[in-house]
């Protein structure tokens, strides 16, 4: 049985991973990376262990120890704990991020890919085991977006592409085709809270993948956790980029969206 180490941050994204890798017949060895990742991963995984994602020594050693010769990096985690000393690097991490030009997503996220590759591990396409989370193109609620919210969607896709490409962040809350917030060290959610603060009800939330996206890490995903963020910011509808965003517990984020009159649409 071939080993796959499972590098998860939180969220149900690596649990439901964990068991489609499973299904297919690998050996999961799941490492979670925070100490809130989602308690359901260490049934859904064979093998359980906890390192901090601080500690990247002890990480690729346990990978070297066990044989594993591929992963899949899943999950959030996001990089403003670096900044708020919740995570405490190990030298070899301190070492590496000293060396870097700057401390942008991709920069941090393919210095962590170097040094997997420098002792034989290769990381996977995220999205190699669970494609079928990837809505293509359509209305995924009842309720179809007006013509006023439709052009919002294209709209705030443009703008979430953009910061994209600046490599800032992958979520814009706009309304009436004004940008009410942008992504950035803050994560997704506390974004869109902040935007529908701004916008006072009624935004548009787009969620889109970077135009240069590496399938191998930070694959934009929305779930439950975001339909309740907006509705916290009584917002009136979500976009994502179809056939490149996850879509995670589907069935009951569509379902609470239905519940407080937010449309969800995937679009191109």
């Amino acid at each position: 049985m071939e080993k796959l180490g499972l590098l998860a941050g939180v969220g149900h994204l690596p649990a439901a991973c964990a068991r489609a890798a499973r299904a297919l017949g690998y050996e999961v060895h799941a490492i979670a990376l925070l100490p809130d990742c989602d308690p359901e991963l260490k049934d859904a995984a064979s093998v359980y262990r906890e390192i901090s994602i601080g500690s990247i020594g002890a990480i690729l050693a346990y990978l070297q120890q066990e044989g594993i010769g591929k992963v899949t990096m899943i999950g959030k985690v996001t990089k403003e704990l670096l900044f708020t000393g919740a995570i405490q690097p190990d030298e070899m991490l301190r070492s590496m991020l000293m060396q870097l030009p700057n401390q942008n997503d991709d920069t941090i996220m393919m210095m962590f890919v170097g040094a997997l590759m420098k002792v034989g591990v290769t990381p996977l396409d995220q999205t190699a085991l669970i494609k079928p989370l990837m809505p293509s193109a359509g209305v995924l609620t009842s309720r179809a977006p007006s013509d006023a919210e439709r052009a919002d969607m294209e709209y705030g896709l443009q703008m979430a592409r953009e910061i994209g490409r600046l490599d800032v962040g992958q979520t814009a809350v706009v309304k009436n085709r004004a940008v009410m917030a942008l992504e950035a060290i803050e994560g997704t959610d506390a974004c869109i809270r902040r935007g529908g603060q701004l916008a006072g009800g009624g935004a548009v939330v787009a969620k889109a993948a970077k135009p240069q996206q590496d399938s191998r890490f930070d694959v934009p995903a929305v779930g439950l956790d975001t339909i309740e963020s907006l509705v916290a910011a009584k917002a009136s509808a979500l976009v994502i980029e179809a056939d490149k965003t996850l879509f995670i517990d589907r069935e009951r984020a569509v379902a609470l969206a239905e519940a407080n009159g937010i449309t969800i649409a995937a679009m191109q």
